[in-house]
């Protein structure tokens, strides 16, 4: 009898250590489980809209860029070409890059970017998208981009000098590096809100400084600029990179 009371408790024991066992692995698969849904949930939403004349936007934008902005999980990434796409995705973003310098005319669009940003939403407008390409729409360059750049250098090497070295999208990049792009000659409408420069470039031969990285100011939405980004030269750049990722975090206030 003492003996059949003995194997009941082992029985029970090992019962009970095998169901612990199991709780613990499911428990793990959970958390493991719950670790990726908020990585999910936390990658930055993001449009890169790109598309027109004089750069390999699917090449830049749509592969290298989006591959910078989703590395380790930091953003969520969707790129388009198609202007008529945009408005439709709008409402699910927290940021939007528009480095497009094909036409976005549909009235709606317009307004619904205008929205997006009076939402307190993210905007970057990079490089093409810094031109003044939409005479029917001169509040984009006044009230978006804060102004705009109607030349540019012919295509070679410019130094850009961090100015503003703490702010938080030039966290990490080098305070002074070299590159060859399209040196924009950006400049800003004095009938616009204003911006604060936070890098620049200047050229052998130029007296010239203009800016290459700045903030537009706006009360209700954070808006970068960058005038850099014609081809690998930028793209593949780490201090590009670096600068892309900060300001995407930064715009989206996360």
């Amino acid at each position: 009898m003492r003996s059949n009371v003995v194997f009941i408790r082992f029985l029970s024991g090992k019962i009970m250590l095998t169901s612990l066992i199991l709780l613990s692995l499911l428990g793990s698969g959970c958390g493991v489980q719950s670790s990726a849904n908020t990585q999910k949930k936390s990658a930055i939403r993001t449009l890169i809209v790109g598309g027109g004349s004089s750069h390999d936007f699917d090449k830049w934008y749509k592969e290298v860029d989006v591959a910078t902005l989703e590395k380790d999980g930091f953003a969520s990434v969707k790129y388009t070409s198609n202007v008529s796409e945009v408005l439709a995705q709008l409402a699910n973003l927290d940021v939007l890059i528009l480095a497009n310098n094909q036409p976005m005319e549909d009235p709606a669009l317009r307004k619904a970017i205008f929205a997006f940003v009076a939402e307190g939403k993210g905007l970057i407008i990079a490089h093409a998208g810094l031109w003044y390409n939409w005479k029917d729409w001169p509040e984009y360059n006044q009230q978006l981009a804060g102004g705009g750049s109607n030349s540019h250098d012919k295509y070679g090497p410019f130094d850009v000098t961090v100015v503003d070295t703490k702010h938080p999208v030039t966290k990490g990049v080098p305070e002074k590096f070299n590159l060859s792009d399209e040196r924009y000659y950006y400049k800003p409408d004095p009938s616009g809100p204003g911006i604060k420069v936070l890098a620049s470039s200047s050229a052998q031969g130029s007296e010239v400084i203009y800016p290459s990285v700045f903030v537009v100011n706006n009360s209700k939405a954070r808006i970068v600029g960058i005038a850099l980004g014609h081809d690998a030269a930028s793209h593949d750049l780490p201090a590009y990179q670096i600068l892309l990722r900060n300001a995407v975090k930064w715009v989206s206030r996360k």
